[in-house]
C-alpha cells in the first residue's frame, strides 16, 4: 500500500477517535441538574392587637350577625383608636347594630360606622335608599309564635271575607300579597335579646317594622283595611331562586357586570308586590264557596213589580235604559239578553 494513503488513514482514525471522546466529554457534562427545594418564606403574622373586620362587604343598611364579623390580627402601627379591640370588646353588644357607612371585606370596622340599637337615627340607618318603614299589627297566632327577627325576611298573608249579592255566606279567601319584606324591629326591640349563656330570648309580639317601596307601603297600609294580616317567614334559599328566575325572563339586568354582586344583592332583598298565590274556602272544605256569591235572579215565573221603576245609574257613554212596565212581568233570557214581556202583552 502506498505509505501517503496510510498515512492519510492513520490521521483520518486518530481525527475520529479525538471527536468520539470529545463528543461522549460533552454529553457527560450535561447532564440535567437537580431540583433543588425552595424553601417558601414563612407567612409575617401581625404583631400587633386582634380587631375586629367584615368577612363580608357590608353595605349600608346591613344589620350585622355573627357571621359578618371576626377578630384579626392587626399591625401595631395602624391600630388606630376607634377600632374593635378584642380586649374590651362584647360581640353580642354588636349584633343586631347597623351598618352606616359601608364597609368593604377584610376592613377594620369602626365605632363611627356603627349604629347601635336605641340611638338616634337608628332606624333611619337600617332603610335602603329610597325605602320606608312601616309598621304592621300582628298575634301571637299570626307573627310565626315570636320566631321572626330583625334582619329575616317574611311574606304578608291576607285573610278576608268577599261579601256579594246573594244569599248565603260569604267567600273566605287567603293570599299572599307582599313577598319578601325585611323585618327591621319587632315591637320596639331592634335587636336580638339574649339571655346569659348568649341563646337568643324568644318573645311574641304585637306590631312588626318592616322595610318597603312607597308604593307598597301603600299597599300595606289598605290591606290592613281589608282583612287579618299574618306573617310567613321565608327561607334563605328562597331569595336565590327568585333572583335566578327574574335573571332568565329578562326582569332583572346587571348591565355590563361591573357591578354585578351590588345589583344582584340589592335585587335579592327588593320586596315584592303583586302574582301572588291565593286560596280559597272551596280548596280547603266541600262546604265553602269558590266564587263571590252572585245577586240572586228571577225565575220564569211572573213577578210583581212597583208601578214606578227604580232610577239606574247610568255610566258614561251607556245607553238609556228602557223604562220597566208597570204590573206583572215575565223575564225571557236569550243568551246574555233578557227581556222583560208584560203579562197579557204580545
Amino acid at each position: 500500500m502506498d505509505s501517503r494513503k496510510v498515512v492519510l488513514l492513520v490521521g483520518a482514525l486518530f481525527v475520529a477517535a479525538i471527536t468520539a471522546f470529545m463528543a461522549r466529554t460533552l454529553m457527560a457534562g450535561s447532564a440535567a441538574p437537580a431540583a433543588a427545594a425552595v424553601a417558601m418564606p414563612a407567612p409575617v403574622v401581625p404583631d400587633g392587637p386582634e380587631v375586629l373586620v367584615a368577612t363580608r362587604a357590608l353595605p349600608v343598611g346591613t344589620i350585622l350577625d355573627a357571621t359578618a364579623l371576626k377578630f384579626q390580627p392587626w399591625p401595631k402601627e395602624l391600630v388606630e383608636n376607634a377600632y374593635f379591640k378584642k380586649d374590651g370588646t362584647d360581640m353580642s353588644k354588636l349584633l343586631g347594630t347597623v351598618v352606616r357607612l359601608p364597609i368593604t371585606a377584610g376592613q377594620p370596622v369602626t365605632q363611627g360606622a356603627l349604629v347601635k340599637p336605641g340611638d338616634r337615627g337608628f332606624l333611619a340607618a337600617a332603610l335602603g335608599a329610597g325605602m320606608r318603614a312601616v309598621t304592621v299589627p300582628v298575634s301571637a297566632q299570626t307573627s310565626v309564635a315570636g320566631f321572626v327577627f330583625p334582619g329575616d325576611h317574611i311574606d304578608l298573608i291576607l285573610t278576608q271575607s268577599v261579601e256579594g249579592g246573594g244569599d248565603g255566606p260569604p267567600l273566605k279567601t287567603s293570599e299572599t300579597v307582599i313577598r319578601n319584606l325585611r323585618v327591621l324591629a319587632t315591637d320596639q326591640r331592634t335587636s336580638d335579646e339574649k339571655d346569659d349563656k348568649g341563646n337568643t330570648i324568644v318573645k311574641t309580639f304585637s306590631t312588626v317594622t318592616v322595610e318597603a317601596t312607597p308604593k307598597i307601603a301603600e299597599q300595606i297600609e289598605l290591606a290592613q283595611t281589608l282583612g287579618n294580616l299574618s306573617l310567613s317567614l321565608r327561607s334563605i334559599a328562597d331569595n336565590a331562586g327568585q333572583l335566578e328566575e327574574a335573571i332568565a325572563s329578562g326582569q332583572l339586568s346587571v348591565g355590563d357586570g361591573k357591578n354585578e354582586k351590588a345589583v344582584l344583592a340589592q335585587a335579592a332583598s327588593m320586596p315584592q308586590s303583586g302574582a301572588g298565590s291565593f286560596m280559597t274556602g272551596a280548596d280547603i272544605s266541600r262546604f265553602q264557596r269558590r266564587t263571590v256569591p252572585g245577586k240572586p235572579s228571577s225565575g220564569m215565573g211572573a213577578a210583581p213589580a212597583p208601578s214606578m221603576a227604580a232610577p239606574q245609574v247610568q255610566g258614561i257613554g251607556a245607553p238609556a235604559a228602557a223604562p220597566r212596565p208597570a204590573g206583572p212581568v215575565v223575564r225571557i233570557a236569550r243568551g246574555n239578553n233578557v227581556t222583560e214581556v208584560p203579562v197579557g202583552g204580545k
